[in-house]
């Protein structure tokens, strides 16, 4: 009787919070499965919404709790938020496909409302990252395009590295195409651009162009979920043409730290680098687009991303010096679909 009574009360709070909310619907989906609505930026607002305050979206039958946020890494990964994109409400799950979880489609109903102000508030403050797009900010161009050479592990100087998006519409890109010519790139690892995307960014840099109008870049067009069968399989492909191509290479996607992040942590894994090694490199991007310090709570947080994943690929268990390599050599062969004597093409090609 207690149980049901209890039922019954979340039914009533719900109902009640559905009457005093925001009624919308799925105007898009975009590629990486992330759900913008129709519920436009004043009616958040009129509703004394924002960042900070825990909200409810209901979807059917379904009703979930999610932080209101303003960036998909104010959250765990594998976890939901609502945010802003431009003048309306996004709903996403940070590496995670939101639209393939909850069964949504364009058109579906959506409905969202306040259940706490500033429920989320201390944990947004902790992870609260901020940017500029103005390169007198940073200390370097480097700093600026998040460009980096990759040495992790065995993997010698002038072979490997990564960088923000050099040709594209972007504040940083002039900045990457220039070290990228610097650094003599002759293949690229496009991580993230679909065919449509790539032939229209090839306008903002020569030499990006030059790469690709000489057959030495790869465009996958990933999402951004490192356990989804597609992204593993599409860098499986990437990697195949690594070793079909000369180096040195270029590892990116837009910003050049979750997907080339997560590239580059594996191929260091490969190359025996230790697991702080893999963990400093990929919170380095971090460090330039926001200036993350080492020590404090907001560096925890993003570490714990890389750190979470690699567990997550060991189902479950602990990721130390011992099994790091024998982890991300179990992702590449069972998930990305390589094979050992591709890899050990690739880690030759590496040192």
């Amino acid at each position: 009787m207690l149980k049901r009574g209890f039922l019954l009360g979340v039914f009533v709070v719900l109902s009640a919070l559905m009457l005093a909310g925001i009624v919308g619907a799925v105007a898009e989906i975009d590629k990486y499965g992330n759900v913008h609505t129709n519920i436009p930026m004043e009616a958040v607002v009129y509703a004394a919404i924002e960042a900070g305050d825990l909200v409810y979206v209901t979807m059917g039958t379904t009703t979930i709790m999610v932080p209101f946020v303003t960036t998909y890494g104010d959250v765990d990964r594998g976890k939901p938020l609502a945010r802003y994109s431009d003048d309306h409400v996004l709903l996403a799950i940070n590496y995670g496909n939101f639209a393939k979880t909850y069964g949504l489609e364009v058109g579906s109903p959506v409905y969202m409302g306040l259940v706490e102000k500033g429920a989320y508030k201390d944990e947004l403050e902790i992870r609260h990252l901020v940017r500029s797009d103005v390169r007198e900010d940073y200390a370097s161009d480097e700093i600026f395009a998040n460009f980096r050479e990759i040495t992790l592990g065995d993997i010698a100087p002038g072979k490997l590295y990564r960088c923000s998006h050099p040709s594209i519409d972007d504040p940083r890109a002039p900045y990457a195409s220039a070290l990228i010519e610097q650094a003599g790139i002759k293949t690229v690892i496009n991580l993230s651009d679909s065919d449509e995307e790539l032939a229209s960014n090839l306008e903002y840099s020569e030499y990006y162009k030059s790469i690709s109008e000489a057959g030495n870049l790869i465009n996958l067009n990933m999402g951004v979920d490192p356990l989804a069968d597609d992204f593993a399989k599409k860098l499986g492909e990437g990697l195949r043409f690594m070793i079909a191509h000369e180096p040195p290479y270029l590892i990116h996607c837009v910003e050049g730290k979750d997907r080339a992040g997560i590239a580059s942590a594996l191929l260091g894994a490969i190359m025996n680098a230790k697991t702080d090694e893999i963990y400093a490199d990929y919170v380095k991007s971090y460090e330039n687009y926001y200036n993350v310090v080492p020590g404090t709570a907001a560096y925890e947080a993003v570490r714990k991303i890389i750190v979470d994943l690699f567990v997550i690929m060991n189902d479950g268990n602990p990721v130390d010096d011992l099994n790091v390599k024998s982890v991300a050599l179990d992702y590449l062969t069972k998930k990305a679909g390589l094979s050992y004597t591709e890899i050990a093409a690739i880690q030759d090609i590496l040192r």
